[in-house]
């Protein structure tokens, strides 16, 4: 397998900024509460992004509300007696980071920033459309396919590709039985997703027309039938809130988050492997597998090690992030011809 490691003149990745922040920077800053002086400070010392997920994330918890859903009463889940607190090695994130730092693009690419826009997202109803090569293609009501299904509380590493990390617990069901509900036929061999695409709800949308929305992602079936992948509909005990990803998104913790698709609509399986948003922008960045390896770098970063918010503390990164022992196998006779691509 093919080994890349960063130059030492390369910049880290906690010292590269996203092109739309870059470009709004002054703005950023003034919502910040940073007068000039301040920012030098926080540059001088290294420690610019710890205060920015400290400072910015003030008022989510007063922002965010659980309406009384119809399936709301399902929560909290019964705990996984498996997938816990101290299976992961750390503390929990705490709530309140979790809510207000995370990435949708279709509401904004400043992490802070999204739970700011979310209020005119309308996630109920909700409906998701599973078809292609299944024998018994449907299309759910998202409130009954909640209550039809076993919701397990599971505590898992989320590990961003921009080296950010944190530790969450995700209320879901396991995709697996998704699948198993709509029976696919032996040359389906992957599965697409498909976000919902809603300019007039979602900011982000008409502000970065280059990207090919809607949001999709893909994984083989394999995958989606580990016992690992989750289709998550709540987190910390309650329905999941809109900047999170509601009513329904898929949670894979041994890859990077981009693969962890947001307010599903469409599930499709397929023969041929799908093309995903992040492979078709930027193919030579964010590849179809997408899986943590500290050893293979980011083009732009290390990956080596990781900042576990809200206190970005660095500590190394671990193979499939952690859980190796559940899914490595499924990549081992892939064929050395995929070579660093099986871990982008």
């Amino acid at each position: 397998m093919l080994i890349r490691r960063p130059k030492g003149w390369e910049i880290p990745e906690r010292e590269v900024t996203p092109e739309g922040v870059y470009m709004n920077r002054r703005e950023l800053l003034r919502s910040m509460g940073f007068t000039a002086a301040g920012v030098g400070s926080l540059l001088a010392t290294g420690s610019f992004a710890e205060a920015s997920v400290q400072q910015r994330i003030r008022g989510v918890d007063a922002a965010v509300n659980y309406p009384d859903w119809p399936a709301a009463d399902k929560y909290p889940a019964e705990s996984s007696e498996v997938f816990t607190e101290e299976l992961t090695g750390r503390g929990i994130t705490p709530q309140n980071v979790t809510l207000a730092y995370n990435n949708f693009y279709e509401f904004r690419t400043d992490k802070a920033n999204v739970w700011r826009h979310v209020e005119r997202f309308e996630t109920r109803p909700w409906e998701v459309e599973v078809g292609g090569l299944v024998d018994n293609p449907q299309t759910f009501d998202v409130d009954d396919l909640i209550r039809s299904m076993p919701l397990e509380e599971r505590v898992y590493r989320f590990r961003c590709v921009e080296a950010w990390a944190a530790t969450v617990p995700w209320t879901g069901f396991p995709f697996r039985a998704l699948v198993e509900r709509v029976q696919p036929q032996s040359r389906a061999k992957y599965i697409r997703m498909t976000t919902a695409l809603r300019p007039q709800q979602m900011i982000g949308v008409e502000e970065q027309p280059w990207y090919p929305w809607p949001y999709h992602e893909a994984l083989t079936i394999e995958e989606a039938m580990n016992d690992l992948c989750l289709l998550a509909t709540g987190v910390y005990g309650k329905p999941m809130p809109k900047q999170n990803g509601a009513p329904i998104r898929l949670i894979v913790p041994w890859k990077f988050g981009f693969k962890s698709i947001k307010s599903i609509v469409a599930i499709e399986f397929t023969e041929e492997q799908p093309k995903t948003l992040w492979s078709t922008v930027t193919p030579t960045e964010y590849g179809f597998w997408a899986n943590i390896n500290p050893e293979v770098a980011h083009p732009r970063w290390s990956q080596a090690t990781e900042r576990v918010i809200p206190n970005n503390q660095r500590v190394p990164t671990r193979l499939f992030n952690g859980y190796a022992e559940w899914v490595a196998d499924m990549y081992r006779d892939l064929g050395a011809e995929y070579g660093e691509w099986l871990y982008r």
